[in-house]
Parts: C-alpha cells; sequence; structure tokens
C-alpha cells in the first residue's frame, strides 16, 4: 500500500466519523427537543414583565405528560395524555390555541376544572373570593424615543402561595369587569400577566378554556433573551449590536 493511498482512507475515515458524530449530535438533539425539553421564543408582550419578546426559553414536556399535540404537527396516533399531570395555579404554561389546535400560546393557569373565576375593576375573584393583589411599584417600557410610560405592576397571590407580578396598564379597562367563567371538566383557564393586553381565556371567543389534551409544557427557564423591541435592539445582520442587544440578566433566569 502506498503511502498516498493510506492517507487518502484516513482522511476518508475522519471525515466518517465527524458525520457519524453530527447524526449522533442531531438524533440526539431531536429526542430531547421531542420527549423532554423544547425551545420557544416570546413574540409578543402578553406575559410582561414575566416574559418579555425576544425571550427564548425550555419548555418541559415531562411536566404534564404527553398528548398527540406534545409532538410536531399534532399527529391523530393516540387520545388523552399518556404520564399525564394536571397543571398547578400559577404555572406558565405553552398550549395549543383551541380554535385552531396548532397555534401555539403561553399564558398562566389561573382556574382548574370546576373553578369559578370573575374580573371586578381588575381583580380576579377564584371562586368567589379575591386574589389578594398588592402594589409593586411600576414596569416601564422601552419609550424607543418617545414619552416615558409607567405601568401600575402588582403581586398577586393564588390559594396556593404562588405569587407574581401582573400589569394594570388601564383602568376598568376590556378584560376588568367579565365573568362569571365556570371551568369544565378536562379544561383550564389561563390568563397573561399582562391583564389588559392578553387574549386569554377571558375571551371565550377567541381562546376559551383551554382542554387537558392541548397543554404541551410547562416553561422552565429563560436561555437567551434579545432587546428586539427596543431602541438599541440586537440585529442578527450586525454584530456590533450583539453585546449591546443581549439581555443578559435574563439569561439563566427561571420562569415564575
Amino acid at each position: 500500500m502506498s503511502v498516498e493511498t493510506d492517507v487518502t482512507k484516513r482522511s476518508e475515515s475522519g471525515w466518517w466519523e465527524m458525520v457519524k458524530i453530527v447524526i449522533q449530535a442531531l438524533l440526539i438533539a431531536m429526542v430531547v427537543r421531542i420527549f423532554l425539553y423544547q425551545p420557544f421564543n416570546i413574540p409578543s408582550g402578553s406575559m410582561k414583565d414575566t416574559l418579555l419578546i425576544g425571550d427564548y426559553l425550555f419548555v418541559s414536556k415531562l411536566s404534564y405528560g404527553y398528548s398527540r399535540y406534545s409532538f410536531p404537527f399534532g399527529p391523530n396516533i393516540f387520545s388523552g395524555r399518556v404520564f399525564g399531570a394536571e397543571p398547578k395555579r400559577g404555572d406558565v404554561v405553552v398550549f395549543k390555541l383551541p380554535r385552531d389546535n396548532s397555534t401555539d400560546y403561553i399564558k398562566r393557569v389561573i382556574g382548574l376544572p370546576g373553578d369559578e373565576i370573575s374580573v371586578r375593576h381588575g381583580i380576579v375573584y377564584l371562586n368567589g373570593k379575591a386574589l389578594p393583589r398588592k402594589p409593586a411599584g411600576f414596569y416601564i417600557p422601552p419609550a424607543n424615543g418617545g414619552p416615558t410610560r409607567k405601568i401600575a405592576k402588582f403581586r398577586e397571590t393564588l390559594p396556593n402561595g404562588k405569587s407574581y407580578t401582573v400589569l394594570d396598564a388601564e383602568e376598568n379597562g376590556f378584560f376588568d369587569n367579565v365573568g362569571p367563567y365556570k371551568v369544565p371538566d378536562g379544561h383550564f383557564f389561563m390568563m397573561g400577566d399582562n391583564r389588559d393586553n392578553s387574549t386569554d381565556s377571558r375571551a371565550t371567543y377567541d381562546v376559551g378554556y383551554v382542554p387537558y389534551e392541548n397543554l404541551v409544557g410547562r416553561a422552565e427557564i429563560i436561555f437567551f433573551s434579545a432587546a428586539v423591541d427596543e431602541r438599541d435592539a440586537l440585529h442578527w445582520y450586525a454584530p456590533w449590536t450583539w453585546p449591546f442587544g443581549i439581555r443578559w440578566g435574563r439569561i439563566f433566569k427561571l420562569v415564575n
């Protein structure tokens, strides 16, 4: 065997090993994405200031088990859930929009099956009792060159002790006096933390009650965040904006 032939075989062997490593890595990533953790990004401000536009987060599919909507394209291979566990009040959940079973939404679980929910003057009533709500300062959105605006922020607490902040941008807004809603069996009542700018279960004509089967998973951690809706926004085509457009303080922040 010539030296040239030996070098050629070693080169081909090296390339084949690299191809195998790439294939294995892709298979592992696919398994993780389908069965364990799926990445999502936040395209709207309905969950401010818990989640911001430009946040990228991992959603745990293990939390509630698997339904047809846990998998790409929602194949109709079985009904119900396998290894199912119900969400708790206060969980931040990704689910498929009931009216089309394909669009991903992310909201907070407020009502469980059998609960009755009403909203009066912006205060949520759960089974006849008002959820405690205390002032928590203000959320100041990006000005983008315009006037600075302060949005009232409150800390809301559920009966199980789960506490989180909500925004009240408009006194007596469109959804500030609605209900009562009676959550059917096998369904959940979802609300966005940005209460005056969230289309959620209060909008029975659009979202309504969310079937258990439509849950995809629980939001766990923000792994990346880019200021895409601000004056100093990150632009992927402009590397010089990256250090300033990344929200470093939000990376690896747990979703509360």
